[in-house]
């Protein structure tokens, strides 16, 4: 075998593979990315409004696009990785996103639909990708560890798309300028990857077959009863950051809170900071107890109730930043189902549930993003949007959560604590006691 090709990497191996380790980097760096760039255009809503002559409801629907082919394309990125494994797949993602960053930028409202549907095609391939290359990259006993890190490279691009993009739009460049400086950054690293990931020897039998034949392990887990559970709790709870968060976060800050520019940027990327720490932390904890739902689920209270407070109380209630941190932190809960929706189907087919679990999740977000803008252009009407506006708006993300909780008391907890086998301990008989026959 050459050094520049490695074998199945079969997941949970005993051993440490460099090469496809290296390559998981490289994708969580991809992930980094792909989160910066959705969460960019909330700090250039002003802008973005202005240039293409659009309303509330038109900007959010633009902005929303990214979720329609993220959510599909998450589906064909597991099948493809499978059938082709990383070489080509996760390089060909990356291109998809170079491309669509530099037609965001390139003028016309048109373009920009088409850019912002191509960056949430080959977005969907970096999370699916970097889950397929630390299950072979890693021992068993460090993939919880790797797919942790995965997240928090993630929301640390959300948090950078916020409060590293603004000042940059600000002050040393256009915010066309950066999407296509950003565009030739990211073709860079397709390049890069596409040359540092191994070659694998994919299974025959993976490889054989119509292209529809690689679809098929999708029928087991999307029947599933337990996989719409999954899917459905954890958008649900996503739906706040991907859709509050880091498309109208900004704007709420500003116009309804009355905050400056810059420091509603830094407010709104606590959530996504929270993120970073909350995620990898409710994890271990869940593990550690061996139960997956009461960790989710108190979570998920810890939201709404710190949402209530954010949004309804009185300005510092919460010290700002901490307010914002705290609910990033419980929204790292969101991230439960995902453990889960693997464990409530068979291993055989634990690639193509993160892809269907991933499909779930932002189907939500591509559905409600129009809705949320619709409901707030009807809300504020053609004047300035303000506070009350906002606090009437702000039901649909109590909602949200409120379902999210109720869904999760559905799930099926399988948390080693409740998994656990009785060890089953042999009855050993007895040596019978041989008595002396008389005569």
């Amino acid at each position: 075998m050459s050094a520049k090709q490695v074998g199945p990497g079969k997941p949970g191996t005993g051993n440490f593979h460099p090469q496809l380790i290296a390559a998981w980097l490289l994708c969580a760096v991809f992930y980094f990315v792909q989160y910066a760039l959705r969460s960019a255009p909330g700090v250039m809503v002003p802008e973005l409004s202005t240039a293409w002559g659009l309303n509330a409801l038109g900007l959010s629907s633009l902005l929303g696009m990214y979720y329609y082919t993220y959510a599909i394309f998450a589906i064909v990125a597991g099948a493809t990785l499978d059938r082709w494994g990383a070489k080509w797949t996760i390089p060909t993602g990356i291109a998809c996103l170079a491309l669509g960053t530099v037609l965001f930028a390139w003028g016309t409202v048109t373009e920009a639909q088409i850019g912002r549907l191509l960056q949430g095609a080959g977005s969907a391939f970096s999370f699916v990708g970097a889950v397929y290359l630390a299950a072979r990259g890693f021992p068993a006993r460090y993939l919880a560890t790797a797919l942790g890190a995965t997240q928090m490279f993630g929301m640390l691009g959300g948090a950078a798309g916020q409060f590293a993009v603004s000042p940059m739009i600000h002050s040393i460049l256009s915010w066309q300028d950066f999407w296509l400086y950003s565009g030739a950054v990211v073709a860079v690293l397709a390049v890069i990857t596409f040359f540092a990931t191994p070659h694998e020897e994919v299974p025959v039998s993976h490889s054989q077959g119509t292209l529809l034949q690689m679809f098929a392990p999708y029928r087991e887990v999307l029947t599933n009863p337990q996989s719409y559970l999954c899917g459905f709790c954890a958008g649900l709870l996503f739906l706040p950051t991907t859709i509050g968060d880091m498309i109208w976060g900004v704007p709420i800050l500003q116009m309804g809170f009355g905050v400056e520019h810059a420091e509603a940027v830094n407010r709104a990327a606590m959530i996504p900071l929270g993120w970073v720490f909350g995620s990898p932390i409710l994890g271990y904890v869940a593990d550690r107890m061996g139960r997956r739902k009461p960790v989710l689920i108190i979570s998920a209270f810890a939201m709404l109730g710190l949402a209530g407070v954010i949004l309804y109380l009185p300005a510092g209630t919460l010290p700002h930043y901490i307010g914002g941190v705290l609910f990033g932190f419980a929204s790292g809960a969101a991230m439960i189902p995902y453990s889960i929706i693997k464990e409530v189907n068979p291993d055989r087919i634990k690639g193509s549930a993160t892809g269907a679990m991933n499909f779930l999740v932002f189907t939500l977000s591509a559905v409600a993003a129009p809705i949320a803008g619709f409901v707030l252009q009807k809300i504020g009407g053609k004047t300035p949007l303000n506070l009350h506006d906002f606090h009437q708006w702000g039901f649909l993300g109590l909602g949200a959560i409120a379902l999210g909780i109720i869904l999760a008391f559905f799930l099926k907890e399988t948390g080693s604590a409740v998994l656990k086998v009785p060890v089953y301990t042999p009855v050993v008989a007895k040596p019978a006691i041989l008595k002396p026959q008389t005569a």
